[in-house]
């Protein structure tokens, strides 16, 4: 049956006084101070399974706190398993047991089965304990944007039709060992299309770059044809075996997906690369994979694949919200969602607001006054002049200066807690790696400002 937290601390429990360990004390305390965090964690773990019977498993408190270490260390699970099994110091703050060595699967089931929902609410009781002991007030805010990459290499299109011949020819391989006697047309054409592929990327020669996308194309092409026929033919596989006849099933949609996503890249090639035209963003595939990833541009940098999230940060130093979008859409066009989630976390306007550039403009202005925000500062001034976002030249100054310091948690977000990459699958995956960076740090800083006091 599983619990929610292990009823008493282990006899032989040591502290250290190394920085990482009392660090990792402080956090445990704010933990220990917000019992309400495990009753969201439990409801995750005995969703989909029964918990009054079978072996225990990790306790709801144990799962929280090694996600907490996998974040705040940046380990891999594998990473994770090891340093569980061989640090006094994560063993102590993850509250395991005599004998109690998960293994790197385990601890994966267990943490992925948090939703982002879940991560979403946990973050809300954090920012309430940071606003109760008078850490935060959340009165001053700054706002910033950043993109997250997914999981992805750098996408171009002769990569792109190269993965989907790669990937539908070893599903199909696949069906094929499961039923032998499956008949369907089946060539594996991976060793050609990643010879054209080399010439694709190494020749100066347009005409010859031309020639060996047409033949790329007819192999992706054929490609697309065994799999169409293949895929009923799984579909209607039946065996003695339920686990093979099931397997068969799952084949036959894993390749339908990829045989649509094959078809728009087949489709963005000719566009692109034969005729000459260009494709809007929004109509392009990028990944295989990670098919939820976008496009984003943000002004002259470099194009990154991946999602927009925009940040509020406060006072303290704590991320205070997350908004994770889909697209590509303008910062200024979110600036109205940031500040009513502020109102509805803190249960009032904040009295002074710094956002950046890319948020300026004057309707957003007009906006933050109409919800008596006093100084509402954007770094730049957009036609803005400032007397009218600010009370005096020298509050325009400081809330500018103060904006800047949210870069800082951005970079330390991206360096420090994994933040510059998601490599958790799917858009579901995407949501909850980013909210479990940000729980992260935001119990590190907590725990930093309390040790500050101390």
């Amino acid at each position: 049956m599983r619990r929610k937290l292990n009823r008493q601390t282990n006899l032989f429990t040591a502290v250290s006084s190394n920085p990482i360990a009392r660090e990792l004390e402080e956090i445990s305390k704010i933990i220990d101070a917000n019992p309400g965090v495990l009753d969201l964690v439990y409801q995750d773990l005995v969703k989909t399974k029964r918990h009054d019977t079978g072996r225990e498993g990790l306790t709801a408190e144990q799962v929280l706190r090694c996600c907490i270490l996998k974040q705040y260390r940046q380990l891999s699970y594998e990473e994770l398993a090891f340093h569980l099994d061989d640090s006094s110091a994560f063993r102590t703050f993850s509250r395991l047991e005599m004998g109690q060595y998960p293994c790197k699967s385990v601890l994966q089931e267990n943490i992925k089965s948090l939703s982002e929902e879940t991560w979403e609410a946990i973050h809300s009781q954090i920012i309430d304990y940071a606003q109760n002991e008078k850490i935060e007030t959340g009165r001053k805010i700054r706002i910033d944007s950043t993109a997250v990459e997914t999981d992805i290499h750098h996408p171009t299109d002769s990569t792109l039709l190269c993965d989907g011949i790669r990937v539908i020819t070893r599903w199909l391989a696949a069906g094929r060992e499961l039923s032998p006697q499956s008949v369907y047309p089946f060539s594996d054409h991976t060793r050609a299309a990643k010879k054209r592929l080399m010439v694709i990327l190494n020749t100066r020669k347009e005409q010859v770059r031309l020639a060996a996308y047409r033949e790329l194309l007819s192999y992706a092409q054929r490609v697309v044809a065994y799999a169409k026929a293949a895929i009923p033919t799984l579909r209607s596989f039946e065996e003695a075996d339920l686990s093979d006849s099931f397997a068969a099933l799952a084949l036959a949609r894993n390749i339908e997906r990829a045989v649509g996503i094959l078809m728009k890249v087949i489709d963005q090639t000719v566009r692109r690369v034969i005729k000459g035209e260009k494709v809007p963003a929004s109509e392009k595939v990028v990944s295989f994979f990670e098919e939820h990833t976008d496009i984003i541009v943000k002004g002259r940098r470099d194009t990154q694949f991946g999602h927009k999230i925009f940040l509020t940060g406060g006072a303290s130093n704590l991320i205070l919200d997350c908004l994770i979008e889909r697209g590509n859409p303008a910062d200024s066009d979110r600036y109205q969602d940031l500040l009513e989630r502020h109102k509805e976390q803190f249960g009032r306007a904040p009295r002074q607001v710094s956002a950046d550039g890319g948020f300026a403009s004057r309707n957003n202005l007009a906006l933050a006054k109409g919800h008596e925000v006093n100084d509402a500062v954007f770094a730049k001034k957009r036609g803005l002049s400032v007397i009218e976002m600010a009370k005096s030249v020298w509050v325009y100054k400081m809330l500018r200066n103060f904006r800047a310091g949210i870069e800082a948690g951005i970079s330390t977000l991206k360096r420090a807690f994994g933040l510059d990459r998601c490599t958790w699958s799917g858009w579901g995956g995407f949501k909850q790696y980013v909210w479990s960076s940000i729980v992260s740090y935001n119990l590190l800083v907590l725990a930093r400002t309390r040790l500050a006091k101390a």
